[in-house]
């Protein structure tokens, strides 16, 4: 039996206020104040960043007061700079840069507020707009970031040796697809998803300089099938926005479209055999029941259990490990 794990008053409170510092984090994202901190002038008074902004004196000096005791910015004396292990993550214009996931978390503050509603309903909750037009690019935006630090190592950890045509399943803007045929010469690749981000991944593929290698094809893949044959199907994040019978159906089609002895491979961040667990796939079904009808998290076995139904054998985990307790399971089909 585990132990009992102490938890004092102060663990408790932490918890209850812990969004305090999600919103001054999503508020300097709004407001760009780590690049206007870096821009021309590396270290600013509240009153310069203010009047910059347009903001209230008193307003930005305690914001970056917040920013700094939160380990994002240092203040020395009247005067505020970026943390130069920030500026990468935080600064506009920068390869690595997380702004456009942050907003997007932000565009989910109205469904965490009304959680209770999505406990009691099983339903998701409706929430206040921030435009369509920019909760999109938002969304892609910061899921292209995030795929761009995780696909190279994906791509350069995974054998793809003597597959010739890759099936990226609900892709976007095709990232991983991407990665695969820069590793992979002999590779080309069909993204399929929704016809809406078909613009996006025409961008990313011409940026690349990949239109010869990599097409796209706009539908539902969770009902039609998918046209093609693949001897490998990529599977990236796509299975925690349905619920179990759709995900079957997912995998199932999938594997259709597989040739005999075709690889697929699921990355996901998995819950434990218990589901009570890690933190960020047990919090994110949360965030499922909030924006979505039934997708959650799923535990590997559950996974495991859809590709054998599905005729996939040799199912292993392979060594790659991303953040939030990502990683990717794969098989083949016979």
């Amino acid at each position: 039996m585990e132990t009992d794990k102490h938890c004092s008053a102060t663990d408790i409170l932490n918890l209850a206020t812990g969004y305090w510092q999600s919103c001054a984090l999503h508020t300097a994202v709004k407001l760009d104040i780590f690049t206007v901190l870096t821009h021309e002038c590396e270290c600013r008074s509240p009153a310069e960043v203010a009047s910059l902004l347009e903001c209230d004196r008193r307003g930005m000096g305690v914001l970056l007061d917040a920013l700094a005791a939160m380990g994002l910015l240092e203040k020395n004396g009247n005067c505020y700079n970026v943390r130069k292990s920030v500026k990468r993550f935080l600064v506009t214009g920068s390869s690595e840069y997380l702004g456009n996931i942050i907003m997007h978390h932000h565009h989910l503050v109205d469904g965490w507020a009304q959680l209770d509603q999505a406990v009691r309903s099983g339903q998701p909750v409706a929430k206040r707009s921030h435009g369509e037009e920019q909760e999109r690019a938002s969304f892609q935006l910061g899921m292209f970031n995030l795929a761009m630090a995780i696909a190279p190592k994906v791509a350069e950890q995974i054998d793809l040796q003597g597959r010739r045509h890759l099936l990226d399943l609900g892709g976007g803007p095709g990232t991983y697809a991407i990665h695969f045929c820069q590793v992979n010469p002999g590779l080309r690749a069909t993204i399929v998803d929704r016809p809406m981000t078909h613009n996006f991944a025409d961008k990313a593929i011409h940026f690349f300089g990949l239109q010869d290698r990599i097409d796209f094809l706009g539908g539902d893949f969770t009902s039609a099938a998918i046209k093609g044959e693949y001897d490998v199907a990529w599977l990236s994040q796509v299975l925690h926005g349905y619920g179990p019978e759709e995900c079957r159906r997912i995998i199932a089609g999938a594997v259709e479209s597989l040739s005999p002895g075709g690889l697929i491979m699921v990355h996901e961040f998995f819950l434990n055999k218990t589901k009570d667990g890690p933190l960020f796939p047990a919090l994110f079904s949360l965030n499922m029941l909030i924006n979505n009808p039934g997708g959650r998290s799923y535990s590997e076995d559950e996974i495991s259990a859809m590709l054998t139904e599905n005729g996939v054998r040799n199912l292993k985990r392979l060594p790659f490990v991303g953040p939030n307790d990502s990683y990717v399971l794969c098989g083949t089909v016979s």
